[in-house]
């Protein structure tokens, strides 16, 4: 899936999952719930035991579909590289690393670093960055997207940390192009009820439709 294809499927879907678990059993399940209450973009993490044979699967599973398998947590070059063979067709970082955007480019590959500070921004946008991580998004809220597009109109922001359905509505107000969601979405798994995973994914799913519906 070409670059633009993906950048365009995560703008007009707004909300992706961010996947962890205990297991890469577990992990995929989350993603087929989170699938079936309509979320279409899955930010499959590093932290899961065997993460790229999880990516492959995801990938082989949904090939064909609207829904689009990233990966997350990725800190280096060699992780990023290792899960675009995997089949990842877009890479999430927490931090920024410039390496990881010069290979990501290279390959015409979407990626999202996670910043803190307007040097790191400055420097995504410099390295070509569609779409800026606030991560961890909790420790500001979203009165810090305002900060950032004060100095950096062009740039085009997405929260990951703390959002829930309950607050996706400010997000979306103050000009956020997406966001992430972990633990808010997937709780459920912990106690093997993924049909509460399904039914929170189709509440983001709503919740991020309505703000986006009143903005």
């Amino acid at each position: 899936m070409k670059k633009n294809v993906v950048l365009k499927g995560i703008l007009d879907a707004g909300v992706i999952a961010v996947i962890r678990g205990d297991s890469r059993d577990q992990a995929i399940k989350i993603v087929d719930a989170a699938v079936k209450g309509g979320i279409k973009i899955m930010e499959l993490t590093m932290t899961v035991p065997n993460p790229l044979e999880m990516i492959k699967e995801a990938a082989d599973k949904y090939k064909g579909t609207d829904v689009i398998i990233g990966a997350g947590t990725v800190l280096d070059t060699e992780t990023a590289r290792a899960c675009i063979l995997a089949g990842a067709q877009f890479i999430v970082s927490p931090s920024l690393d410039v390496d990881t955007l010069k290979l990501c480019n290279k390959y015409k590959v979407l990626v999202t670093p996670g910043v803190m500070t307007i040097k790191d921004a400055i420097t995504a946008l410099e390295y070509g960055v569609d779409i800026i991580k606030i991560f961890p998004a909790n420790l500001y809220g979203p009165s810090v997207i305002k900060s950032f597009r004060g100095p950096l109109p062009q740039g085009e922001f997405m929260p990951t940390g703390g959002v829930a359905v309950e607050n996706i509505h400010e997000w979306v107000n103050v000009g956020a192009v997406a966001v992430g969601t972990g633990s808010n979405l997937t709780k459920g798994a912990a106690t093997g009820d993924y049909a509460a995973v399904e039914n929170e994914a189709r509440r983001f799913v709503e919740a991020y439709r309505k703000a986006k519906e009143s903005k």
